[in-house]
């Protein structure tokens, strides 16, 4: 069982012909008390507002619910600059956001928009220098050096700091890539259309032992999942993340109890989405609230 109450929120989708939905849902998500909305950030798709533009603006039009990018494409956002956007938008929505990150993917797109194509393991080196670099920008010091072959800052002067302590939740999936999760970073976010239970409890142990072998508590690492699937109102039941709302809440709760999942992110897969979304904030959300807490 995780050691935090479970929280709850959407995935949204960042389509520029759908920003008045997408305004709304976030405002029925901030009234409607859940905790978080994850936008997906990939830049070089050309249907797509830019994720920090639209959590600024969405950010602006909510007062309690926080935001992450989920994840950020690093090869296209350089770390220095990252670190100074999240530290600026977390200070003007009063401490409601958080930063997904991402070593990156679909290489062919990334080089096209101008970014790098990296190997895994450069991937992987890369996005631990980052780390370094947006903590470093975090910090209370005068001036900062990071080596590093990928990110480094020669003399860079952080600030402003952040309004509270952002959160790294790292996109991770292979070894090497869990391994530094539980090394560095602050979270894990994984996705139910990768990683069912079975695979979410053998990463789970990567992270906790890669965590302990750096001299951390493994329950330090959150662990907020994407979960995927259709709610059903006509009471079938098609398996895991796929039936009514007692099946949910029976899944997320088990979720919580056996994988230690304090997150739980909903990206409605079919049906109307905005009914699915309702089904989910409204009937899933409140039993499972009121059973982890029992």
């Amino acid at each position: 069982m995780s050691t935090r109450p479970p929280e709850f929120g959407l995935f949204l989708i960042p389509e520029a012909d759908n920003y008045r939905q997408l305004t709304e849902l976030s405002a029925y998500a901030d009234g409607s008390g859940l905790d978080l909305i994850g936008i997906q950030d990939h830049p070089y798709q050309r249907r797509f507002l830019d994720t920090w533009t639209l959590i600024t603006a969405l950010a602006a039009r909510t007062t309690r619910v926080s935001f992450f990018p989920d994840v950020a494409n690093l090869p296209l956002r350089d770390p220095a600059i990252l670190a100074k956007s999240v530290a600026s938008l977390d200070i003007v929505s009063d401490g409601r956001i958080h930063l997904g990150l991402g070593a990156g993917a679909f290489w062919d797109a990334v080089a096209g928009m101008g970014g790098p194509r990296r190997t895994g393991g450069e991937a992987v080196r890369a996005l631990a220098e980052a780390i370094a670099v947006i903590r470093a920008m975090w910090s209370d010091e005068r001036s900062v050096r990071v080596p590093g072959v990928f990110y480094s800052l020669a003399g860079a002067h952080p600030g402003p700091r952040p309004r509270h302590r952002p959160g790294i939740w790292v996109g991770a999936k292979g070894p090497r890539m869990l391994e530094l999760t539980g090394r560095l970073a602050d979270g894990w976010v994984p996705s139910a259309a990768w990683a069912p239970p079975e695979l979410l409890a053998e990463a789970g142990r990567r992270i906790d032992d890669a965590a302990a072998a750096a001299d951390r508590d493994p329950l330090e690492v959150r662990r907020v999942y994407n979960v995927s699937g259709t709610i059903t109102a006509d009471g079938a039941d098609h398996g895991f993340l796929e039936g009514p709302p007692e099946r949910w809440v029976d899944d997320l709760l088990a979720l919580h109890r056996d994988q230690r999942i304090d997150g739980f992110v909903f990206w409605p897969t079919d049906g109307e989405p905005v009914e699915q979304i309702r089904r989910y904030t409204e009937q899933v959300v409140p039993a499972v609230r009121a059973a982890a807490g029992a």
